[in-house]
């Protein structure tokens, strides 16, 4: 599969949010990474003062990211799972992180674990990309357009929700878990 952009550079939407979320949360909010790659939003998570988790299946992605981590003096508690089969469980994370990576199965665990008043922050494609020569092509990864993203989190409240076409196929969205707050 040929990808014609930059996977390692942190995504402009989760740059944009992440100061602000962190800033809306107060005190020390742990936020997780889920499916974390080599750790480009790991790092920045921490770099905004995030207490920072991340997961990932790939041992050797996970490496790296500690590697960066570690050279860039930053800190992250970094574990390899098998993503299949979700081990989340309770509301434990201020804020769950997911960009590029659908597995339907986990939505539920990923609504259980974030704390109440907590956020979602997801970005990943649609099945608008396959108007495009690049990128995933199985529907199984692939959100449904339409709102299929948003439906996930129904309840929550949306700080930002889109479907993009150009430059690719993509849903994102930034969501608040009812409830009261953190004190």
């Amino acid at each position: 599969m040929v990808w014609l952009m930059d996977q390692s550079e942190p995504s402009p939407f989760v740059l944009r949010w992440l100061p602000r979320l962190y800033h809306a949360l107060g005190g020390l909010p742990r936020a997780l990474d889920v499916a974390m790659g080599e750790g480009r939003h790991t790092s920045v998570l921490a770099k905004v003062g995030f207490y920072t988790f991340g997961v990932d299946c790939d041992f050797l992605r996970v490496a790296c990211a500690k590697s960066t981590l570690h050279k860039a003096n930053l800190t992250a508690a970094m574990w390899v799972a098998d993503l299949e089969q979700p081990t989340l469980n309770g509301a434990c994370f201020d804020l769950i992180l997911c960009t590029r990576y659908l597995q339907r199965n986990l939505l539920p665990a990923l609504v259980e674990s974030v704390t109440p008043h907590g956020f979602i922050v997801y970005e990943t494609f649609t099945t608008a990309q396959l108007k495009h020569s690049w990128g995933p092509r199985s529907r199984e990864h692939l959100l449904q357009t339409g709102g299929e993203l948003r439906n996930a989190f129904e309840g929550w409240e949306k700080w930002e929700y889109e479907e993009a076409v150009i430059p690719f196929g993509e849903a994102r969205l930034v969501a608040r878990k009812p409830g009261v707050p953190i004190a």
